[in-house]
């Protein structure tokens, strides 16, 4: 996982606490989708903690594996947890991956598109590593729309501070749309792109549960509630506390969608 300069993401295991867990939820049905081949040659691009990365050798089999990630921290993270002859993971910028030749059947983006400066360039790199006839792929949340824990979160914020409308992440991401994320794919040559919703379920056990990891979390969050004095922090919790739907038991069901793009590089001729 990378970020621009304001927004940047270090802390694996905060990660994993914040939205690591519904991130994995995702990645299955994602790969699913792709209906890849075993024995091929796979590139996570933004591989973060390794989330993507391990169901890729779980469910798609496989040849080998190459994560990139600009966050040392996160890529020792995903080495410690995934031991796997097939994978080697490699710190470095991946928005500028560079091979000698295409290399990778498959090339993938788990909640990676919208935290570049350059989505297109970004692409446009993917692109280059994979083979003719190859595909490229990827996944961002719907920030604005049924992600639900950050859309409750912002919601929340702008109820008590209307300046929060600057750091909202569905104002900011405009790439997380599904035709924003289709416009993308096809401006850099990509065949039969094709892009999906993806939902899954995300349940709290209770306020404290959806609320503390919020406190650690990367990202925009992050940078937003550091800048909060304490008064306007507990106004944004009990603003929370009143808004999310709770069950009988204290639990909060709530629903989280990722947008899903992908396309084929055309055979070289």
């Amino acid at each position: 996982m990378e970020s621009d300069a304001g927004d940047r993401f270090s802390n694996a295991n905060a990660y994993e606490a914040y939205v690591g867990r519904w991130s994995r939820l995702v990645a299955q049905p994602f790969i699913a989708w792709l209906e890849m081949a075993a024995d091929r040659a796979w590139l996570d691009v933004g591989a973060g903690t390794g989330i993507l990365s391990q169901v890729i050798l779980e469910e798609a089999s496989p040849a080998k594996l190459v994560g990139f990630d600009l966050s040392p921290d996160y890529i020792e993270f995903a080495r410690r947890q995934i031991q796997d002859d097939r994978v080697a993971f490699i710190v470095g910028d991946a928005a500028t991956i560079a091979f000698e030749a295409p290399s990778f059947d498959v090339v993938v983006a788990g909640l990676f598109l919208n935290f570049v400066p350059a989505p297109q360039r970004a692409v446009t790199s993917m692109v280059e590593a994979v083979r003719g006839g190859g595909m490229v792929a990827g996944y961002v949340w719907d920030y604005g729309g049924q992600m639900e824990m950050m859309r409750h979160f912002w919601d929340a914020a702008m109820q008590v501070d209307p300046a929060a409308h600057e750091m909202d992440a569905g104002q900011r991401f405009t790439i997380c749309h599904p035709d924003n994320l289709r416009a993308l794919f096809q401006s850099v040559g990509l065949e039969a792109v094709d892009v999906i919703a993806i939902d899954v379920q995300t349940r709290f056990r209770d306020f404290e549960d959806y609320w503390q990891p919020f406190l650690g979390a990367q990202g925009s969050v992050s940078k937003y509630l550091r800048g909060l004095n304490d008064e306007r922090r507990t106004a944004l919790r009990d603003q929370l506390h009143r808004q999310l739907p709770t069950t009988d038991d204290g639990g909060i069901p709530l629903m989280a969608r990722a947008w899903a793009v992908k396309g084929i590089k055309a055979d070289s001729v």
